[in-house]
């Protein structure tokens, strides 16, 4: 009897806006969840913040010259690279969700069923501008400065939130499949180390050999930095830094592999949430 209600329950039809409402009310708890273990907030914190400091004064001088000169390349492919390797957590947290249970408890509740993934995603915003927050003030104390004005700085922390939120589909997909976390963080970090350190993030491209330099060019990461480079530096700074100051390239491509990330991986996500939830 118990089953055939929480059936009945979880094929309630629900709307747009019951699904966006839904969605909040779960990112939510994922919220005051991360308020109470703020351990869980180091990859956002105090790694951004150790890579910054090692990454500079190791290679900036060898890399550019001078640790001033390496900030602007530095600070926006550590923000990439860190938007990457948080996303691991996402689906990390969706892996002990399910074996704890929780989703069995969602199921009998009167929500839409794709409510918790939206709901996972939505929570990881309040993570990625607390990243960009302190990946900028940790540049801004080491003498990294915005070159550009307010709209296009606002436009470059949207289109980095933007990134991380379609890019959490892939992790979450792998939370949902694989058999436990600490599979979820060995086949994303595996996937991520490639993106991140193949790509324009510390080094530029037209150092390395043809077919490594145009894997790096394609990168959705790479991308995603030339954006950020664009949007925020000096446009006559070359197309080292920010691709002659066209920003409209670099930010299109950008919401391109948004899209695609949405497109290939959502679904397949929600497939694997409603099979085994």
């Amino acid at each position: 009897m118990t089953s055939t209600a929480t059936h009945e329950v979880s094929t309630i039809p629900h709307g747009p806006l019951d699904v966006v409402r839904h969605s909040w009310v779960l990112a939510k708890r994922s919220l005051i969840k991360t308020w109470r273990t703020p351990e869980g907030l180091i990859d956002v914190t105090l790694s951004p913040i150790m890579f910054t400091l090692l990454f500079t004064y190791i290679f900036g001088g060898a890399i550019a010259g001078s640790t001033s000169d390496y900030l602007p390349l530095l600070v926006t492919g550590l923000i990439g690279q860190n938007i990457a390797f948080a996303s691991v957590g996402i689906g990390i947290q969706l892996k002990a969700d399910m074996e704890k249970g929780i989703f069995d408890r969602f199921r009998a509740l009167p929500i839409s069923r794709i409510a918790p993934l939206f709901g996972a995603a939505l929570g990881d915003v309040v993570r990625g501008l607390l990243l960009i927050a302190v990946m900028l003030g940790t540049g801004y104390a080491l003498g990294y400065r915005i070159e550009t004005d307010p709209v296009k700085f606002v436009a470059g922390c949207a289109l980095a939130i933007l990134f991380a939120m379609c890019l959490a589909w892939a992790p979450m997909l792998v939370g949902l499949i694989a058999r436990t976390e600490r599979a979820v963080q060995g086949i994303v970090f595996m996937t991520l180390f490639p993106l991140t350190f193949a790509s324009n993030a510390f080094v530029p491209t037209e150092s390395m050999p043809g077919w490594l330099a145009a894997f790096a060019n394609a990168n959705p990461l790479s991308h995603l930095v030339l954006a950020l480079r664009a949007l925020w530096n000096d446009p006559a700074a070359g197309p080292v830094m920010s691709n002659n100051g066209d920003w409209v390239g670099p930010v299109t491509w950008t919401l391109v592999w948004c899209g695609i990330f949405v497109v290939v991986f959502a679904p397949l996500a929600i497939r694997a949430y409603n099979r085994r939830a």
